[in-house]
């Protein structure tokens, strides 16, 4: 079984990425249009063991007001104004849970509907 050192529990397209075939890396989403992730899965419950990856990549929906059925919500995912503090929450506990001791947590976040300030106060380590 191939050990993979990195996790992306949001892929989506795999636009972070130059290499978006890389074996290096798991990529997971719950979205499957044309995200093709390698695991299908929400971040809010991540199904691996703890402390599983030297390296977590955590881009997650970062839209609110957006249509549900637009293109920016499919392609980007949207969040749900009553339950995403909660669920951002989880994402980060699970992505601290599977990440190594000493291991390297990205966080990728765009300001559109809610401040980085606020999003950071959700993780459990500051």
């Amino acid at each position: 079984m191939k050990v993979h050192h990195c996790i992306d529990v949001c892929c989506g397209g795999r636009m972070f990425y130059f290499d978006k075939h890389n074996p290096d890396v798991v990529f997971m989403d719950n979205r499957k249009f044309t995200v093709k992730p390698d695991v299908v899965a929400d971040f809010r419950n991540i199904p691996f063991k703890d402390d599983t990856f030297n390296l977590v990549v955590f881009d997650p929906p970062h839209l609110i007001k957006v249509g549900d059925k637009s293109w920016l919500a499919k392609k980007y995912g949207k969040l749900n104004p009553h339950t995403y503090k909660d669920d951002l929450s989880q994402g980060f506990r699970e992505c601290f849970r599977i990440l190594k001791p000493y291991g390297i947590l990205v966080f990728k976040w765009n300001e559109t509907d809610v401040k980085t300030n606020e999003i950071i106060k959700l993780s459990p380590i500051p």
